[in-house]
């Protein structure tokens, strides 16, 4: 079975507060863009452009049927908000995205993200696989979704949120994730 590398850098803008992070990209076939979150039926950005726009359409191409990408760097760089995976390299164990079925062969480096953004204040994870990743690694129980853990790794500390998976997949409607993803930011001092 063949080793897959992240396909997508890290994205980190200047003075990156919020670094989130979901297992791994789904096959490309899936994508709608080269990007994170790339599945046009993941909900990740319709949730973004609820919370922060009153509109899920907000970062969504309808005659292009993809989502737009210039937009959503935009609006990541302005509100200081990184995105990778929790896993650098991983075996598919089906042909498809499920983190059921993924088997992570490397994880993230948080050394090397905290080096390059020292003001990462807060760690979250979207989905049970990339929360148990980031928890082994802070040397904590995987915190309830949306009730944050203190963490302190290797000297930085931040808050670790597990937060509802945005994929289809995960049984909750759009407006109960929007909620949830909502009440994080206020308590980080978003103002929505």
């Amino acid at each position: 079975m063949s080793v897959e590398e992240h396909p997508f850098p890290p994205f980190l803008p200047p003075e990156t507060r919020v670094l989130m992070l979901g297992t791994f990209p789904p096959k490309p076939n899936r994508w709608s863009m080269e990007f994170f979150y790339p599945n046009k039926i993941n909900d990740m950005w319709r949730v973004m452009g609820l919370i922060f726009y009153g509109d899920k359409n907000r970062f969504w191409d309808a005659e292009q049927g993809k989502f737009l990408l210039p937009d959503i760097k935009q609006f990541l760089t302005e509100q200081h908000i990184g995105m990778w995976d929790t896993a650098a390299r991983v075996r598919r164990l089906r042909d498809n995205a499920s983190d059921k079925f993924l088997e992570i062969v490397e994880t993230i480096d948080l050394d090397h993200f905290f080096d390059l953004q020292p003001s990462i204040c807060a760690i979250v994870t979207t989905g049970e696989k990339a929360s148990s990743v980031i928890a082994g690694k802070a040397g904590v129980e995987i915190p309830k979704i949306g009730v944050p853990a203190d963490c302190d790794y290797h000297g930085h500390r931040f808050k670790f949120y597990r937060m509802p998976s945005t994929s289809r997949a995960y049984p909750l409607a759009l407006v109960k994730k929007a909620e949830a993803y909502r009440a994080m930011f206020v308590d980080l001092g978003y103002a929505l």
